[in-house]
C-alpha cells in the first residue's frame, strides 16, 4: 500500500476541469482570447479586461498576424 500526499498520484484533471474548479469554488476565471467558443465581442472583452487590469500584452500578435 503507497500513501501520497493530496494531490499527488490517482488521475490528473484537465486544464478545463481545473479552470471549472477555480471559477465554482474560488471565482477566479482563466479565460484564453484564442478560446474558440467565444465569440469575436467576448474575445475583445477578454483583451480590454487583460490590458486594463495587468496592461497591454509583451508579445503583440496583432502586429504579427497584420
Amino acid at each position: 500500500m503507497r500513501w501520497y500526499p493530496k494531490g499527488y498520484g490517482g488521475t490528473r484533471r484537465d486544464p478545463d476541469q481545473v479552470k471549472r474548479d477555480g471559477w465554482h469554488d474560488e471565482g477566479v476565471l482563466a479565460v484564453s482570447i484564442d478560446d474558440h467558443r467565444l465569440t469575436w465581442p467576448e474575445r475583445e472583452l477578454v483583451r480590454q479586461l487583460g490590458e486594463k487590469l495587468y496592461g497591454p500584452r509583451s508579445d503583440n500578435r496583432e502586429a504579427a498576424n497584420g
